[in-house]
């Protein structure tokens, strides 16, 4: 059974940074997409960031040249680099993963940026 947990969410002032960590467990991740999508009070889940096998990331345009995506394939983690965070990017913060046509999400772990 494939589960995901994230780390690292927290309060943080506008211009500042975190980073956000998922571990992922139940099985080899090394060929899967892998990635971040997030979602703030009364708007849908949007995309943040995808990566498969440790090249080609993608971006949503609000998070491009702010944020990193990044994996590490040896441990079945992924992460998340937020910089220059801004309140817009206030929201709960879903690890995702695609496994043969189906999706799998985290719990979320909740970012809160002070204007």
């Amino acid at each position: 059974q494939v589960q995901l947990v994230e780390s690292g969410g927290g309060l943080v002032q506008a211009g500042g940074s975190l980073r956000l960590s998922c571990a992922a467990s139940g099985r080899t991740f090394s060929s899967v997409p892998m990635g971040w999508y997030r979602q703030a009070p009364g708007k849908e889940r949007g995309l943040v960031a995808t990566i498969r096998s440790g090249r080609d990331p993608r971006y949503g345009d609000s998070v491009q040249g702010r944020f990193t995506i990044s994996r590490d394939n040896a441990r079945s983690m992924v992460y998340l680099q937020m910089n220059s965070l801004k309140a817009d990017d206030t929201a709960v913060y879903y690890c995702w993963i695609r496994v043969e046509s189906q999706d799998y999400w985290g719990q979320g772990t909740q970012v809160t940026v002070s204007s």
